[in-house]
């Protein structure tokens, strides 16, 4: 999949794509993925909605310049104003890990405004980080510097962990690709060493104001955001919706795609026929 258009913000060039027929939809991803982890379910819904898939500067096909930061304050304001540059009208949001970091920041410190929300195994919630997460930090040019083939290795084994029923080859291979060659392995350490949780932090406290309506769903077998967090931040968020999906890890879209699909197009069916 290539995202075929380009917003330049800030020196930073974001590739995206939209198609379909309908309602906004916006796709959010997280770290350390791209929107080709959504593309499937962008398309299954864009026989009813209008799609939108970009990636965050720092991942997939979008610039990987080693003087741009690519940390969650950034990508929260940039979300903010690619609704904009579209035109939305209060579109319906999907995110997933960090890109419920940067959903959220957008619309409760950047005035972004969402018809719905639905948050997918997302970052929202302190502690975050894992040990690998404060290794790179503390010696992020070291793993820069790393041997191609031994990055490789890294990226493999840290992304094959995420999923829970396993993946096969060409799922890994598109999930690695944009990490390897020099820009890519100097950008997945950039945007990992760049992590910092006083971005949710700040948000956190403000969940108790959002005021539309909030779907969070979460693959129970999550390891990396234990589904303990799922119940956490639907208590947090005032009317909010919880969805568990069985045998599913963090990376859920791979996991169970067919459970994911049907949770996300019901939701958006629903708030649909709401706004008709």
């Amino acid at each position: 999949m290539r995202l075929e258009h380009t917003f330049a913000w800030r020196g930073r060039r974001v590739r995206w794509d939209a198609w379909g027929d309908g309602l906004p939809v916006v796709f959010c991803h997280g770290t350390p993925w791209s929107s080709a982890l959504w593309h499937p379910f962008a398309d299954a819904l864009s026989s009813r909605f209008r799609v939108h898939l970009w990636d965050m500067p720092g991942y997939g096909q979008s610039s990987m310049e080693a003087e741009h930061r690519v940390s969650l304050d950034v990508q929260g304001e940039l979300l903010s104003d690619l609704i904009g540059y579209w035109g939305l009208d209060r579109p319906h949001l999907i995110a997933h890990d960090y890109g419920g970091a940067v959903a959220l920041r957008a619309h409760l410190l950047h005035g972004a405004l969402y018809s719905s929300l639905a948050l997918v195994d997302v970052v929202a919630l302190a502690p975050w980080g894992s040990e690998f997460f404060r290794l790179v930090r503390d010696n992020a040019e070291v793993f820069a510097a790393l041997p191609a083939a031994v990055h490789e290795g890294v990226v493999r084994a840290y992304i094959e962990g995420a999923s829970h029923r396993g993946l096969d080859e060409r799922q890994t291979r598109m999930l690695v690709e944009p990490w390897l060659g020099s820009l890519g392995q100097a950008a997945f350490y950039r945007q990992i060493a760049q992590a910092d949780q006083t971005y949710t932090d700040e948000v956190q406290p403000l969940y108790g104001s959002l005021a539309l309506p909030v779907l969070v769903t979460w693959g129970v077998e999550d390891t990396w955001i234990p589904v303990d967090r799922a119940h956490s931040l639907a208590e947090a968020i005032p009317g909010a919706r919880l969805q568990l999906v069985p045998g599913a890890g963090h990376l859920i879209q791979m996991d169970a795609p067919e459970s994911l699909a049907t949770v996300l197009h019901g939701w958006l069916v629903e708030q649909q026929q709401r706004r008709a």
